[in-house]
């Protein structure tokens, strides 16, 4: 099928083999390239069209505090919403990305009949192994949650609404995070499912200092990475050389 110069192909003209070369055919000037899903950059609307991050806080989403901790807690206890609560601890204490979360089967956290008090998940990223804790509060709030889940090992933690053998998909998951900050009069902008792989991270940066630990708890390749995921300047290593006396 030949392009014309007007852009319409013609479907009775077949393009001829020595033709199909670079100073006679180029794809990027005759086939346009999609700037959105359903658009082209040579359609009119999207002139006007506003930037998909226009206005929006992208960046970095912010950690939560021990405070904010508890009074997430507090409103998912107050509102009976356990799942949410199980889901809520796990993912402080994991320190997991999303995709990883829900995807977590109980076989990764039970053993016998109890909570592991550690576990391991191969990240869907880099696909490396990374280990976590369970602490004993977050162990209880699971136990309570599977029993009233119930359901075979090789199950879901946190099963999909839609197809109960499925696991919760990550846009749900951001859709609860969403509700747990704002029933706390928190901006929904300003934090995330991030937000919440951060803050014992950044919890434990604070208290110790150690990137390297942070590096192995959060399953970065990199230790650039972790400096950059929480946020260390050199103001932050300054302090650190002013606690230290020699």
């Amino acid at each position: 099928m030949r392009l014309p110069i007007d852009g319409q192909p013609k479907a009775d003209s077949p393009l001829p083999a020595h033709t199909a070369t670079s100073e006679h055919f180029s794809i990027g000037q005759w086939w346009p390239r999609r700037t959105a899903m359903g658009y082209s950059r040579f359609d009119t609307v999207t002139r006007h069209r506003p930037a998909w991050n226009a206005g929006k806080n992208v960046g970095t989403k912010r950690p939560l505090t021990q405070k904010q901790i508890w009074a997430i807690r507090f409103h998912l206890d107050r509102e009976g919403r356990l799942r949410d609560k199980a889901l809520f601890d796990l993912a402080i204490d994991s320190k997991l990305r999303g995709c990883d979360l829900v995807k977590i089967k109980i076989s990764d956290v039970v053993a016998g009949v109890d909570i592991r008090n550690r576990a391991t998940v191969i990240q869907q990223k880099t696909n490396r192994p990374v280990q976590f804790e369970l602490t004993a509060d977050v162990r209880a709030t699971l136990l309570a949650w599977l029993e009233r889940r119930g359901g075979s090992i090789s199950d879901y933690l946190f099963p999909s609404r839609v197809d109960h053998t499925g696991h919760m998909s990550t846009r749900q998951y951001a859709r609860l995070v969403d509700e747990w900050v704002t029933a706390i009069g928190l901006r929904k902008a300003e934090y995330g499912t991030h937000s919440l792989r951060r803050t014992k991270a950044a919890m434990i940066y604070r208290a110790t200092g150690n990137i390297r630990a942070i590096q192995i708890l959060l399953g970065h390749t990199k230790i650039e990475n972790t400096v950059r995921y929480l946020g260390v300047d050199i103001e932050d290593a300054l302090l650190l050389a002013e606690r230290t006396e020699i």
